[in-house]
């Protein structure tokens, strides 16, 4: 392409940032970000935004790159044929390339009663009425918290450490992803913070009220606070808009990260689902998927053809509270095995990565193209050959929201 190259990441979390600071490489590279907050989300600590002992934001000086531009607003509808984005402040941003990186929140819940009396905690707006909730309730109060992943197990043990009466419902096994060993350190960790651990199949929940929170097994838990972590979703936008994507609303491209229906559009993160086979939603895999989709953008300018996506995970680390995690390990494929590191080590990890997400950042606004990653997945092209998806934009079904 001849003269400037106009990019517009939408979404300004840790994909998008990664995303937009990494295309700045290029002189002849026009960024701008759009982002309804402005701020960056810090979503590694909304738990302890909860609990009191973090905000969970940073200003985006910080993060982003000087020559990346920051939009504050909300984008309604994405005009592929067009190539502009409709923003609900008004006006449109036009494009030439775009990166679809609009994260995830909270799944709306099903369970009767769920929604007037729970409260989520998966964006900034939410953990912070929460945090609101918690201040003004009378003391003690009992607090349940509904999920057994990651979200809820650090919902519940920053609760706990900080004087609460804490109820942790799993719905099924704690800590599904993890291996039994890790499994076995998460509840000795829990059980010295006072954390009440309901697990099992008959854990399920049947309906919230204001004062109860009701099991498939008749259990009824006093809850004076309850907060829903079961399940996350994405942002209609890309189904809005037209565009492919996989039951749940996220976005389906190509091994290169490239829509199946437009090869200017590009995705990462949590909204991303390449080959119809998305990765684990989380930070750990957000910033190399931001990095990648940026070089697919960058291979575009330049002619050349982008590389397939290789990306590969290290396990999960839960923050006990404040002194204590269990950082568990896995294969590449994302498979939990039975190595971990937990106590206060697994805290000094735990924090360490929170802080070096932020400076990876930070580096790469700096250094544009500085961020490598090392894990890589060698059994994804398999998978991808024994049942799923592989191929090209064109070779997809062009059917929305399917």
């Amino acid at each position: 392409m001849v003269g400037n190259n106009d990019v517009v990441v939408i979404g300004g979390g840790y994909a998008g940032v990664m995303a937009a600071n990494r295309l700045t490489q290029r002189d002849d590279v026009t960024v701008t970000l759009v982002n309804p907050r402005p701020s960056f989300v810090q979503r590694l600590r909304l738990h302890q935004l909860v609990g009191g002992s973090h905000d969970a934001v940073a200003d985006y000086g910080e993060v982003l790159g000087k020559r990346v531009r920051l939009v504050v607003d909300t984008v309604e509808r994405i005009d592929a044929a067009e190539r502009r984005v409709a923003l609900a402040g008004g006006g449109a941003v036009g494009y030439d390339y775009l990166v679809y990186s609009v994260g995830s929140d909270a799944a709306r819940p099903a369970v009767p009663g769920a929604a007037e009396f729970a409260y989520p905690i998966a964006t900034l707006e939410a953990a912070r009425r929460l945090r609101s909730v918690l201040d003004d309730a009378p003391s003690p109060v009992a607090v349940t918290v509904v999920g057994a992943g990651s979200t809820g197990i650090e919902t519940a043990a920053e609760l706990a450490e900080s004087g609460r009466e804490v109820t942790l419902v799993c719905g099924g096994a704690l800590g599904p992803y993890l291996h039994p060993r890790g499994r076995r350190s998460v509840v000795r960790q829990l059980a010295k913070l006072g954390v009440r651990v309901l697990d099992g199949p008959d854990t399920t929940v049947t309906s919230v009220t204001r004062d109860v929170v009701r099991l498939a097994d008749g259990l009824e838990v006093p809850s004076g606070v309850t907060v829903w972590t079961a399940g996350f979703g994405v942002p209609d936008l890309a189904v809005r808009s037209g565009l492919t994507t996989d039951a749940m609303g996220r976005l389906i491209t190509d091994e290169t990260l490239t829509s199946v229906d437009d090869v200017r559009i590009v995705a990462a993160g949590d909204a991303a689902a390449p080959s119809d086979l998305p990765l684990r939603m989380s930070c750990q895999t957000a910033r190399p998927l931001g990095a990648h989709a940026a070089d697919t953008v960058l291979a575009r300018i330049a002619g050349t053809p982008p590389h397939v996506l290789n990306v590969g995970l290290f396990g999960q680390c839960i923050a006990l509270g404040r002194h204590a995690a269990t950082a568990q390990l896995a294969s590449r494929d994302d498979t939990a095995n039975r190595f971990l590191i937990d106590g206060r080590l697994g805290a000094m990890i735990k924090e360490q990565a929170c802080r070096a997400t932020l400076q990876e950042l930070a580096r790469e606004g700096r250094k544009p193209g500085a961020f490598t990653w090392w894990f890589k997945d060698p059994n994804r092209q398999e998978s991808l050959r024994d049942g799923h998806v592989e191929g090209t934009s064109a070779e997809r079904p062009r059917t929305a929201g399917s």
